[in-house]
């Protein structure tokens, strides 16, 4: 097998994020799902747009997120998602290529839109995030790279793309063009409505091996396996991937592989701003890790590093210097 020219690769939404602060009160009057992610239609978002506050646009996306991540840190990434041919999807693709990661899937003209989350962050620093999909779900599986995947050492999924049935159609395809080629699959679940919705799916691919690399949260990790006891949904699961890793908040994240439990403490954070992307940045320290060849605690601790830098700032992409802060944690 020869090796990759690319450490990761991701397929996900090419989503930008409006964020503005907010009361709870105007979370209960807009009858939002505190805390939670809602998909929406384009009326529906033109309506919570109008409701915000003063607002920040920066681009994000959940594995675009984690690829900002692994680019800070030193790990060669590339991204396919789908854009419109518009303001926002210029804004997307220009960003992400400035972080040093390759994009080239084209943008797609006229209607819809390009994909935007609006994300309202009350004083405790939890995001509630409303999310009109847009061009991001009419991603074809034309649009794929199959030569680039088959090159990457890691493909990565987000699980909020398995929603729409072209991307899903699409990352299928991924999948079998990486397993093709003996690369890695790593897949994040991404929020317990997409297990609801599509358990059956990721339950599958799992049992038929097609998933190397398992991210979840305590609350999705609960949704998959049907177990509500953290350690019970742990052992349900641990035997059937080879690398399991789940997050549990405030409480540090656990991973297992090869039979045996690793665990590492959250890193300590001053002030909790936004919560938003402590997920996909604690994905992009684990994997950065895990394609340096670090062991399997090091790479737990960089997720750490990582989700705990995100959530002292509004926004989803780091403003730290990512590897400043891993060299002062390791030294």
């Amino acid at each position: 097998m020869s090796k990759p020219s690319t450490q990761v690769i991701a397929i996900g939404n090419a989503i930008v994020d409006v964020m503005a602060p907010c009361e709870d009160a105007l979370i209960e009057r807009l009858g939002l799902v505190r805390g939670g992610m809602t998909l929406i239609d384009a009326q529906r978002a033109h309506e919570l747009y109008d409701a915000m506050g003063p607002a920040r646009e920066i681009s994000g996306g959940s594995a675009a997120n984690t690829l900002a991540g692994l680019a800070a840190l030193g790990s060669t990434c590339a991204f396919i998602g789908q854009v419109a041919d518009d303001q926002l999807g210029e804004v997307f693709a220009h960003d992400i290529r400035a972080g040093g990661i390759s994009f080239a899937t084209p943008a797609r003209a006229g209607d819809p839109p390009t994909a935007r989350c609006l994300i309202f962050v009350t004083p405790d620093g939890q995001r509630t995030m409303s999310t009109f999909l847009g061009a991001s779900q009419f991603l074809p599986p034309a649009a794929l790279d199959e030569a680039a995947i088959a090159d990457a050492e890691v493909l990565y999924l987000e699980g909020y793309l398995w929603d729409p049935e072209e991307p899903r159609a699409a990352m299928r395809r991924a999948i079998a063009a990486a397993r093709g080629a003996g690369r890695k699959v790593a897949f994040t679940l991404s929020d317990a409505f997409v297990i609801d919705r599509h358990g059956d799916d990721f339950r599958a691919m799992i049992a038929a091996g097609e998933i190397d690399i398992l991210f979840a949260n305590h609350i999705e990790l609960a949704a998959l396996t049907g177990h509500d006891d953290f350690h019970a949904g742990i052992d349900a699961l641990k035997d059937k991937v080879p690398m399991l890793v789940v997050t549990r908040s405030e409480q540090g994240a656990v991973a297992a592989a090869q039979g045996a439990l690793h665990e590492v403490p959250a890193e300590p954070v001053a002030q909790v701003v936004d919560t938003t992307g402590a997920g996909d940045l604690f994905a992009a320290g684990f994997l950065h890790g895990h394609v340096s060849g670090y062991p399997v605690a090091e790479c737990l601790k960089l997720g750490a590093i990582c989700a705990a830098e995100i959530i002292s700032h509004y926004g989803a992409r780091p403003e730290a210097d990512l590897k400043a802060l891993v060299k002062a944690r390791f030294s």
